[in-house]
């Protein structure tokens, strides 16, 4: 794939198309293995049905927290590029992996084969990018079948998340996404970047190959487990006489399923025929540009200049967290092929400036450099760098230049806080309760405080156990009991309350023991409108008073 300028343009182009979601069903867990052991089962819907059925042997359950949107990406007036039309069919054609006759692996087969609808969700997802990750794994000359582990790892979803801190659709930890090339920052994530991900998937799964001397079974153990692991184990059984290939290796539950899930895929995709299995199929052509913007650019300008909405854009480049890309890069957005070359000319005509929006900020009295940019949700760093700035000091009556979004959040539905927004509003008890994480706070503590479990704080957050809490940011703590909260010296703390039929606010004021004006205040009311079932209204309650 190469990156298109202003003097040099592709003349291939695809098309593009969206189908509104509806949020309501959104899919918030899924677990993409078929069994599952310590970890829990959280699903909703059929597919998270379908996964809760399957076997105890190993999960990893892997966190959807948006629905995958529909894109209309095949190409209708080109004809594609090499005699085969299914790009899965050219993934098959070069396997080279020999799947063996074992109990582990039949049983991820017969899941597979029961579960067709899981392989139509998939491929769904698949659409825009797998084209372009078999191109970059036969450039890299590494068996196809690789193509295939995004399945096992995030169902081909560049949305998804794991407790266990990986991310994006080869699901990639902090650590290791950095050494691979994966930028992370709070503009941008390249975990979650199918371009960067991609890169840094061969790389490391390159890397693994040659580490374990050309055995790919090893490689694809260790990818799931860490090289370590995966050595100790061959060293073990060197010590003790037995065999060393991955059948015989004494390796953690998950990663004992891990493999076989892969060779299951590749026997079926394989032999599909045979198993009458409807393996769905996806245009052997190219169907997205990577366009070099040159500089930081709001997602909703760039959406309207490439003819698409803003969500269709950003579930096309995943990896950005905000309303806009990273000011520091990378300078490049993935679009459809067929605008690709509007989406150019548009850019070579747009001013520098008009690629973001910008206000003429006032400081307040009291105001901090910090306070300023939480406003406008950007960063200091921006605000500096705009206003030529060499340190955090400002003062009252100073104007500002900073950058601000096009739109209101709500209409940068993929982006990380409405991502997160939508994981802390999924109902999980009775009340909802908002913590304003303290220096010196631990998951343990609180999940203590609130008699919550830790692994259940940190789903509710879109967070994992390991991860750091930030002083200031809030945290929701789902309780079915107001007498559930902590009740030490901090004596404050809010709840949501979810009104029910027959409440007035009176009988709420009474309930939690604070006043009807403070709950007109809290949620701006007015006093003379009934509430409706289902309203949803803030409460400040003394835990002390409860």
């Amino acid at each position: 794939m190469k990156y298109i300028t202003a003097l040099l343009l592709p003349l291939l182009l695809s098309g593009c198309a969206s189908t509104e979601q509806n949020t309501s069903q959104q899919q918030i867990a899924e677990v993409v293995a078929p069994e599952h052991d310590e970890f829990a089962c959280v699903v909703s819907g059929e597919l998270g049905q379908e996964m809760c059925e399957a076997s105890s042997e190993g999960v990893l359950p892997v966190i959807h927290p948006a629905d995958p949107i529909e894109l209309n990406l095949n190409e209708e007036t080109v004809p594609a590029p090499i005699q085969v039309t299914d790009t899965w069919d050219r993934v098959r054609k070069t396997f080279t992996f020999d799947v063996p006759d074992r109990k582990r692996v039949s049983n991820q087969k017969n899941w597979y084969l029961r579960h067709p609808s899981y392989m139509k969700r998939v491929s769904k997802r698949a659409e825009p990018f797998l084209y372009y990750i078999v191109q970059e794994l036969e450039k890299a000359g590494m068996p196809t079948e690789l193509a295939l582990l995004p399945i096992v790892e995030s169902a081909f979803d560049p949305f998804a998340y794991s407790h266990g801190r990986a991310a994006g659709m080869w699901q990639f930890i902090p650590s290791t996404g950095k050494s691979y090339g994966m930028k992370q920052t709070w503009w941008y994530d390249g975990r979650r970047d199918v371009i960067a991900s991609t890169e840094g998937a061969i790389k490391y799964l390159q890397r693994l190959h040659q580490m374990f001397d050309g055995d790919w079974l090893h490689a694809l153990a260790a990818y799931n487990s860490g090289e370590g692991r995966v050595m100790r184990s061959i060293r073990k059984n060197k010590r003790r006489g037995k065999p060393t290939d991955f059948w015989s290796l004494d390796l953690p539950r998950e990663t004992r399923a891990y493999v076989p899930k892969l060779l299951a895929l590749a026997d079926i995709l394989a032999n599909k025929e045979s198993y009458a299995f409807d393996w769905p199929t996806i245009n052997n052509q190219a169907v997205i540009e990577i366009v070099d913007v040159g500089s930081q650019i709001d997602l909703a300008v760039a959406a309207k200049k490439a003819g698409l909405t803003t969500k269709e854009l950003h579930s096309l480049n995943p990896g950005y967290n905000r309303w806009a890309t990273d000011p520091d890069g990378p300078h490049r957005l993935v679009v459809p092929r067929r605008l690709a070359l509007e989406f150019t000319a548009a850019l070579a005509t747009t001013d520098p400036q008009d690629r973001l929006n910008w206000v003429r900020h006032k400081v307040k009295s009291g105001e901090s450099l910090g306070l300023i940019a939480n406003k406008y949700n950007t960063t200091i760093d921006v605000i500096q760098n705009i206003n030529g700035m060499k340190n955090n000091v400002i003062y009252t009556n100073d104007f500002l230049l900073v950058p601000i979004a096009l739109k209101s959040m709500d209409e940068y539905s993929l982006s990380a806080d409405q991502r997160l927004a939508r994981t802390q509003a999924e109902k999980k008890g009775a009340y909802q309760l908002t913590h304003k994480i303290k220096s010196g706070d631990t998951f343990w503590d609180l999940s203590r405080a609130y008699k919550v479990s830790v692994r259940d704080l940190a789903k509710w957050n879109g967070m994992a156990p390991r991860d750091p809490l930030m002083p200031g940011k809030e945290l929701v703590v789902w309780v079915n009991q107001v007498s559930e909260q902590p009740t030490d010296n901090s004596i404050m703390r809010t709840l949501t309350y979810t009104v029910r039929n027959g409440d007035s606010l009176s009988r709420i004021a009474d309930k939690f023991n604070v006043k009807i004006s403070d709950i007109t205040k809290w949620n701006s009311l007015n006093g003379k409108r009934y509430l409706q079932p289902g309203q949803r209204l803030k409460l400040h309650v003394d835990v002390t008073r409860t």
